[in-house]
């Protein structure tokens, strides 16, 4: 007979865990229900009540809530080119770190040779290094070179920093899937290409849907790298942002950035929640070998 956890152990479990997903949730759900609002009314000295019935808001607009914020951050200020940006430099961070990786985590994981081992350390090395010194590194030859400011600066760069991080992490699933496969799709007369084409890859999709997410994000929440190597006609979402907030502050700029925070973070809580299934299956899939 399996053995009950006690009343109140179990009472404190749950409790636990409706109070984690208050202090998880509350936060993004209050800056959602602000973005609505004026400034004068979410950023209110005189009672956080303001916020929740829009009594500045109602005196301004005439209406509880009010989208001017997401106007002003999507049509006055062009957000819609930032988040434009943010997807070009995303998708082809994704798919270059994914290509590359994949190749090079299978062909580290099937070597026998000692230097694959160093290679990996190398990797290790550079991941762990902070990622403004790498990109102090790379801006006398953007600049000598007249590359600086464009997309494909900050895609070279993101993928240098994130092809370490890919490579570390599908080498890991490729040690877990026996080499027999391989060995068996070549004795049916298969090259070693195709092998990894056709056997290994179905079998390793989990682990390249999780290591995409992740390169994904380093591509979409990135701000270092993107504020110091794009001008401002193509900076991505983060850096714009940030751009609301600067030096000069004008009326609505505030609310801007709050509006741009939510539009943001809305895609990102969307695309974790359709592929937490192939997350977590990834995840559990590299842990266990053989």
């Amino acid at each position: 007979m399996a053995h009950k956890r006690p009343t109140l152990l179990n009472a404190f479990i749950y409790g636990f865990i409706v109070l984690w997903l208050v202090l998880a949730a509350v936060p993004f759900l209050w800056t959602v229900w602000g973005s609505f609002k004026v400034e004068a009314d979410f950023f209110s000295r005189e009672s956080w009540w303001n916020a929740i019935f829009g009594t500045a808001t109602i005196r301004e607009t005439g209406a509880a809530f009010t989208g001017d914020g997401y106007y002003g951050a999507w049509i006055t200020r062009d957000f819609w080119k930032a988040a434009f940006n943010t997807i070009i430099v995303t998708i082809c961070v994704t798919s270059i770190s994914l290509t590359l990786g994949t190749l090079g985590g299978y062909a580290l994981a099937r070597s026998g040779k000692n230097y694959a081992f160093w290679i990996l350390i190398a990797a290790l090395v550079f991941r762990a290094m902070p990622h403004i010194t790498l990109v102090s590194g790379y801006l006398l030859p953007f600049f000598q070179l007249n590359i600086w400011g464009v997309l494909p600066t900050s895609i070279i760069v993101l993928v240098a920093i994130n092809q370490p991080f890919t490579l570390w992490m599908l080498h890991s699933f490729f040690l877990s899937i026996p080499k027999d496969l391989d060995e068996s799709a070549m004795v049916d007369g298969c090259t070693r290409f195709q092998a990894f084409r056709l056997v290994i890859m179905p079998v390793m999709w989990p682990g390249v849907v999780t290591t995409g997410l992740f390169s994904f994000l380093l591509g979409y929440n990135d701000f270092a790298v993107t504020a110091m190597l794009l001008s401002a006609d193509n900076q991505t979402m983060v850096p714009k942002i940030s751009s609301f907030l600067g030096s000069i502050q004008e009326t609505g700029n505030v609310m801007f950035a709050v509006a741009a925070v939510v539009s943001a973070t809305v895609p990102l809580f969307i695309l974790v929640l359709f592929f937490q299934r192939q997350i977590v299956s990834g995840l559990t899939a590299g842990a266990v070998k053989g």
